[in-house]
């Protein structure tokens, strides 16, 4: 009778930590996916997954490499990384993280030069600056996330 019991105690406990590592395996999985995307609007969904960016500098001045992943990214978004080494324009960035008071300034100039520009702002300055931001986009400037 000693073994049976002993027996069962062993099905018991092997059938409790079978269930707890499933138990454990599905949370981390839910909390995993509910990391990975962000609900939008309806049923879309927005992957908000981290992925780095970063150029390999090339030797001759030849445009560097971004890496087959960010490629494939910005090829999928239609998005601008390099221009056409052929047709050598430029481009005109500005990285707005927290205003210093020039923005308005360089959108007049800008906007009289008939020049467009990407800017690429932070979540804080979406937030402290949203009629800058929404002339940016109304003026046909590009903007861009900066992190």
């Amino acid at each position: 009778m000693k073994k049976i019991i002993q027996d069962n105690i062993k099905i018991v406990t092997a059938l409790a930590v079978t269930v707890g590592l499933l138990l454990f395996t599905f949370i981390v999985a839910q909390t995993n996916q509910q990391k990975e995307t962000v609900a939008t609007s309806g049923t879309s969904t927005l992957s908000n997954k981290k992925i780095g960016w970063g150029i390999k500098r090339e030797d001759n001045h030849k445009q560097p490499d971004v890496g087959s992943l960010n490629k494939r990214i910005i090829e999928q978004y239609d998005g601008i990384c390099m221009g056409n080494p052929e047709m050598p324009y430029v481009y005109l960035t500005f990285d707005n993280g927290y205003e210093a008071g020039y923005t308005e300034k360089i959108l007049a100039v800008l906007k009289e030069n008939q020049v467009p520009a990407a800017f690429f702002i932070t979540g804080h300055y979406v937030n402290s600056q949203p009629e800058l931001v929404k002339k940016m986009i109304e003026e046909g400037h590009t903007v861009g996330n900066h992190f």
